[in-house]
């Protein structure tokens, strides 16, 4: 299957989950450092509702720092785009190809996944990710550009093993457990490391 058709499948099916969740699910904090559930939903939208020059002034403001633009942009974009507003972006924007710079759309996949479990597991809720998508974002996640510019972390020397899927990634001590978990953990959310198991996971602790 095409990436891009993966991306709009996650989005989609990310969009339906968010509509379970109530004003309090929005306000709580998520799993990704100071955001809200809400301002994370927000930063899944950045790249349909700010454009191009706009995001470059931000990028200006914070003297190059990508990351830091990043984040003022979703927090701004969540004080005009309401939780409804979010889950629409989604939908009506499932099929952008827009990617970050220098990435493909592996880059949008594997953060549309890992977003949406930072706002759903504070709400007790979860998301099926396809197969076939966990197939691009793990190993995407244990690449030396996704440590550079995603923020994954180092897995070297481990053999991650998905127990819901046919996918293996690497060698060395062996971490297993659900494909999704692994793909979290990989991203830095230490909550999924409770879902794994092997001889590996003391090495995968201690690297977040």
């Amino acid at each position: 299957m095409d990436t891009f058709a993966l991306v709009a499948d996650a989005r989609r099916s990310l969009a339906d989950a968010l509509d379970g969740l109530d004003e309090a699910d929005w306000a709580k904090p998520s799993l990704c450092g100071a955001w809200t559930t809400h301002q994370v939903a927000a930063h899944l939208n950045v790249p349909f509702n700010v454009g191009t020059l706009a995001f470059v002034l931000e990028v200006a403001k914070a003297f190059g720092n990508f990351d830091k633009a990043n984040e003022r942009a979703a927090v701004d974009l969540a004080r005009t785009l309401d939780p409804a507003g979010c889950i629409a972006g989604l939908r009506a924007n499932a099929g952008s190809r827009f990617t970050p710079p220098l990435f493909g759309p592996e880059a949008p996949l594997t953060d549309t996944i890992v977003h949406g479990a930072d706002i759903l597991q504070p709400a007790g809720r979860t998301v099926a990710v396809a197969p076939e998508a966990l197939a691009v974002s793990l190993p995407f996640l244990t690449t030396a550009k996704a440590r550079r510019g995603f923020g994954a972390i180092d897995s070297s020397g481990l053999q991650l093993v998905a127990t819901d899927a046919d996918l293996s990634v690497g060698e060395g001590e062996r971490v297993e457990g659900p494909g999704r978990s692994l793909v979290c953990a990989l991203a830095g959310r230490s909550p999924f490391v409770d879902d794994l198991a092997g001889p590996g996971v003391a090495t995968l602790r201690t690297r977040l």
